[in-house]
C-alpha cells in the first residue's frame, strides 16, 4: 500500500489540553500538504479551522471528549454548536459507564439524539475498547449499528490504551456491513496504519503518519 494511500484515510489529529491556534493552523497545513481525510481538532477551534480552510479540507471534532459522561443534552448542545461553526464529522464518545452497567438502550438513545443534531454530517461513535469487556464490545457493536451512525471507533487514545487489532477484528465480525471502522490510539508506524487498513478500516484516528513524512517524532496520538 502507498503511503498516499495510507493518508487519504487518516484523521489528521490534534488534541492536546494544550493546543494553540497557531499548532492547529500548522495541523491544517500539513493536513492539505498530505491530502489527508480530514484535520481532528477541538472544538474550540472548530470556527476558526473552517473559515481557513474552507471547503480544502473536512473538519472533524470531538464530542463529550475524553470522558463521554456528560449528559446527553450537553453532548446534543456541544453537537449542534460545532455543526453551527462548520464541523464536517464529529466524533462523540459514548457514556462508558452506562455499557458496563449494560444500559445499551440508554447509549444508543443517546447515539440516535447526537445524529439528529449532526443530520447531514459523518458521526463517528468512540466506545473505549480499552475500558470494555469482549461481551460488552460486541453488544455496542450492535448498538453503533442501529444508531445511525457511520463510523464505530476504538478509542480516544486519552484512556489506558489504544486501537488492537483484536477489537478491529471482533468489530468487522459483530457490526452491520453499512458501518464503517476507525481505529485510533497508538497508531505510530506506516506497518501500524497499513495492517489496520488491510483489517478493514477506513479511517485512521493518528497524528503520527504526517509526521513520519516530516521526519518529527511520532510520540503522541
Amino acid at each position: 500500500m502507498d503511503k498516499q494511500t495510507i493518508l487519504s484515510h487518516c484523521d489528521h489529529t490534534l488534541l492536546a489540553v494544550d493546543a494553540t491556534w497557531p499548532q492547529i493552523r500548522e495541523l491544517c497545513d500539513d493536513a492539505l500538504q498530505y491530502h489527508t481525510a480530514s484535520v481532528c481538532i477541538p472544538p474550540v477551534f472548530v470556527k476558526q479551522a473552517k473559515d481557513y480552510l474552507g471547503d480544502r479540507m473536512r473538519v472533524c471534532t470531538v464530542i463529550g471528549f475524553p470522558n463521554g459522561y456528560m449528559t446527553t443534552a450537553a453532548k446534543v448542545a456541544e453537537t449542534a454548536d460545532a455543526v453551527l461553526n462548520g464541523a464536517d464529522e464529529v466524533d462523540m464518545v459514548i457514556h462508558v459507564g452506562a455499557a458496563k452497567a449494560g444500559d445499551f438502550d440508554a447509549i444508543e438513545h443517546e447515539i440516535k439524539a447526537v445524529r439528529k443534531a449532526c443530520e447531514g454530517k459523518t458521526l463517528k461513535v468512540i466506545i473505549e475498547t480499552c475500558l470494555l469487556t469482549d461481551d460488552e464490545k460486541i453488544a455496542l457493536c450492535g448498538v453503533v449499528s442501529r444508531s445511525g451512525a457511520d463510523y464505530i471507533k476504538t478509542s480516544t487514545g486519552f484512556s489506558k490504551g489504544g486501537a488492537t487489532r483484536h477489537d478491529i477484528e471482533l468489530f468487522r465480525a459483530h457490526k452491520a456491513d453499512h458501518l464503517k471502522m476507525k481505529a485510533a490510539g497508538g497508531i505510530r508506524s506506516w506497518e501500524d496504519a497499513e495492517s489496520y487498513l488491510a483489517l478493514g478500516c477506513d479511517r485512521l484516528g493518528t497524528s503520527a503518519i504526517v509526521k513520519l513524512m516530516k521526519n518529527e517524532d511520532v510520540q503522541g496520538y
